[in-house]
């Protein structure tokens, strides 16, 4: 047979009356708690923060339902709350690794990239002066060859065929860097 207090409506005003809650409820608390918690440490604490709360509070606390309820229902909530800031604290870790990877990532890839125009660069500066000329009039200012030959005087079929010797070289010269320059060239193409 359940105590009495477990369906009455008790009072909290003494030293006594908490004591005999503590002793009647705590370790069903406990057991309660940890069916939802899957931690003893955990459970027993929330336990503990409702039993601190009902002493702290006893003077103005009204417990308007039986004391198995009251007792219930605010370690489901605790555990509930715990449940739900250790969700978002294992979210919001998985977001700031994302962002942390992301962030590796990028400075990783400005690295590589800063390192990569370096080397491509270099390898523009050992071009012969006419077919850097050509090569940056095509690559980087964007002139078709028609343009080119224009400008420079010279034919079409020439600014081909230095615009071919240029890549060979640098494709050469940057062959560790292919799949980077690949990419680059096409977003400088568009």
């Amino acid at each position: 047979m359940a105590p009495p207090e477990e369906h009455t409506v008790v009072e909290i005003r003494t030293k006594e009356d908490f004591e005999r809650v503590f002793k009647t409820w705590y370790s069903r608390l406990c057991s309660y708690a940890n069916g939802f918690l899957k931690d003893l440490d955990a459970s027993e604490e929330i336990v503990q923060e409702v039993m601190v709360k009902i002493w702290a509070n006893r003077e103005t606390l009204a417990i308007n339902t039986s004391i198995r309820s009251y007792l219930f229902r605010a370690v489901r909530n605790g555990c509930l709350n715990l449940l739900k800031h250790i969700t978002i604290r294992e979210e919001y870790k998985s977001f700031r690794e994302r962002e942390d990877s992301t962030l590796q990532r990028s400075h990783e890839e400005e690295v590589m990239g800063s390192e990569l125009k370096e080397k491509i660069r270099l390898a523009i500066d050992r071009l012969p002066l006419e077919r850097r000329r050509v090569f940056i009039m095509s690559r980087y200012d964007g002139l078709s060859y028609q343009q080119i030959a224009d400008q420079l005087g010279i034919s079409v079929k020439t600014v081909e065929n230095q615009m071919g010797n240029a890549l060979k070289f640098l494709r050469q010269e940057l062959a560790d860097y292919l799949p980077f320059l690949l990419l680059l060239f096409y977003f400088m193409d568009n």
